[in-house]
């Protein structure tokens, strides 16, 4: 079921740099020639019809016939009556441990003024308008909302959007308008896929443009967002899902079974790998795997992601384990050894790290705090999650008055002269001199 792979006579490692092409690379196949036309056109045919070409693509490929694009009040309030008021409560319990990690992030505006006339300092500022992508087919994501808006509702963000695909009869699923209510979304459209990131990115007469575009999708979705990025923001070019689980003897079987089964069910590309220096491990996760798959509904999506990128890495020891996890940067890391504290210095590159066996995936999935909008296919080397800072911009400030700019008139002047840029010399020169000339 999961793929076995020996590293301990990788002496070359080969062996370890086809794993990390394999994982790294899983989407190269889908994001093609062909997907990016289709994109380009539906993104073309938004920016140019608007809403008829939303309602026409709602019609294609969601079946549903779209009156109004925007979901109104009174569904939004309805939604509320349909879902059960203990989800509510665990909605509003989410809602308040992401706010709370959040607000530790918030940056300040600083101002340094010094004694030689100069005053420097940074103006820090939230995005006017963000749009979240919320998928809403076989898997719909409530969370989502809550791990992109309430980030951007902390930053300051003052209109947060939401765009979410129709079930056949135009309605949205109420958990997740009632998800976006509590986390301060201002408005809800019926859109999904590519033409949901093109409405959002371009605006249509519904629709309004937003700077910033967040939240996770298909691989229609994805392209989208490659597409339009320029146009506005995004948040980042997110693949399919990812663990990685470092183990040894102490794990429990049953626990690493079943955190690698919660990655694998979201779809068929999922990667779920295990790194461990313990081989009776293996042995002993791979028969949980069989008897927990049997009873899951997913069975046949999760059979599939682990037959192509589900693996059980068996390496020297828990130090090559982590080399192993630093060179393929995983989404999610959880740490189930004797010691997980003790290894946190050496991890590296991860999108989220889980520690010990009482702190699985789906906690942070759901209830823990940070956002669970990660880092994937590698990049959480050089990447980080959704946060506060990526709904804040940045303004530097600059002011000296004329005596702190004489005094560094000639270093300004040689920099512009090197560069033969006539004009940044002239700029500097004119204030003391009263004319262009040397």
């Amino acid at each position: 079921m999961i793929n076995v792979l020996d590293l301990t006579k990788d002496e070359n490692g080969i062996k370890a740099k086809e794993l990390y092409r394999k994982l790294t690379q899983r989407t190269g196949t889908q994001e093609g020639a062909s997907v990016i036309k289709i994109v380009a056109d539906i993104l073309e045919n938004v920016r140019m019809e608007g809403d008829k070409a939303l309602k026409e693509y709602s019609r294609k490929f969601d079946k549903a016939e779209i009156d109004s694009v925007r979901v109104p009040e009174e569904e939004i309030t309805a939604a509320y009556a349909a879902v059960a008021p203990e989800l509510l409560e665990t909605i509003r319990r989410s809602k308040q441990n992401i706010q709370s990690f959040h607000e530790k992030q918030l940056q300040n505006s600083w101002i340094s003024p010094a004694e030689d006339g100069t005053v420097l300092g940074q103006l820090v500022r939230p995005l006017e308008k963000v749009g979240l992508y919320v998928p809403g087919g076989t898997a719909p994501l409530v969370s989502s909302v809550l791990m992109t808006a309430v980030p951007a509702k902390v930053a300051g963000v003052s209109k947060i959007i939401m765009c979410t695909p129709p079930s056949q009869d135009g309605s949205v699923n109420p958990a997740i308008l009632v998800a976006a209510r509590e986390a301060g979304v201002e408005q809800v459209f019926r859109v999904g896929g590519a033409q949901a990131i093109g409405a959002m990115a371009y605006g249509t007469e519904t629709v309004p443009a937003v700077d910033k575009i967040c939240g996770p999708g298909n691989v229609y979705v994805a392209t989208a967002k490659r597409l339009i990025f320029g146009d506005c923001d995004i948040d980042m070019f997110a693949g399919p899902s990812e663990i990685l689980i470092i183990a040894d003897s102490t794990a429990k079987p049953e626990y690493v079974a079943a955190d690698l089964l919660s990655q694998a069910e979201h779809d068929k590309l999922a990667s779920s790998v295990l790194v461990t220096d313990d081989a009776s491990l293996i042995e002993q996760v791979s028969r949980q795997i069989e008897l927990q798959l049997s009873t899951l509904s997913r069975g046949t999506i999760t059979q599939q992601a682990l037959k192509d990128f589900g693996y059980a890495v068996l390496v020297e020891n828990i130090e090559r384990a982590i080399e192993v996890s630093n060179s393929i940067a995983p989404e999610h890391l959880e740490i189930c050894v004797e010691e997980p504290m003790g290894l946190l210095g050496a991890i590296k590159n991860a999108g989220a790290i889980f520690i010990g066996n009482y702190s699985p995936e789906p906690l942070g999935d759901y209830m823990a705090g940070p956002s669970h909008v990660l880092p994937t296919s590698g990049t959480a080397r050089f990447s980080s999650p959704v946060n506060v800072d990526q709904f804040i911009k940045k303004s530097s400030l600059i002011y000296y008055n004329r005596a702190a700019l004489e005094k560094t008139s000639q270093d300004i002047i040689r920099f512009a002269e090197a560069e033969l840029l006539d004009a940044h010399a002239n700029a500097i020169r004119v204030r003391f001199t009263g004319s262009s000339g040397k």
